[in-house]
C-alpha cells in the first residue's frame, strides 16, 4: 500500500475543511494538501537502518502556520513509527517539541537519542 490517509477533526483549515494527512511510503513523506492542490505541508523521513527512521524535516508554508497542521503531520509520523514497530531518530526540532508536549509511552519507547 503506497498511500494511506488519516483525517483530523474539521476546523483547522478555512471553511471547516478537515486536515487530511497522506503518507507516501515510496517518497518517504507525509503531506497535507492546502488550498486544493497548489500548496502543501510536508514531513520528510528516511530509513537509517532496517527498523529505524529519521524524522528529518517538517515544513508548513508561511500562510498556513499556526493552524495545527505540523501537529497533524507529527502525529501521523509517530503513529506510523508505532504501527510499524520502528525506532525513530528525531532530527526535526518540531517533532522533538511535539514529543515533549505529548509524552505518550508508545512514542517515548521508540525514540532514540
Amino acid at each position: 500500500m503506497a498511500h494511506s490517509a488519516a483525517t483530523a477533526p474539521p476546523g483547522d483549515l478555512e471553511q471547516g475543511c478537515p486536515i487530511r494527512v497522506e503518507h507516501d511510503r515510496r517518497r518517504r513523506q507525509f503531506t497535507v494538501r492546502l488550498n486544493g492542490c497548489h500548496d502543501r505541508a510536508v514531513l520528510l523521513y528516511e530509513y537509517v537502518g532496517k527498523r529505524t527512521v529519521d524524522l528529518q524535516h517538517t515544513e508548513v508554508p508561511d500562510a498556513y502556520r499556526g493552524r495545527g497542521i505540523a501537529k497533524h503531520l507529527a502525529k501521523a509520523a509517530l503513529d506510523f513509527v508505532v504501527e510499524e514497530d520502528l525506532k525513530a531518530h528525531l532530527t526535526c526540532w518540531y517533532i522533538q517539541k511535539y514529543v515533549k508536549e505529548n509524552p505518550l509511552p508508545q512514542y517515548l519507547e521508540r525514540v532514540q537519542p
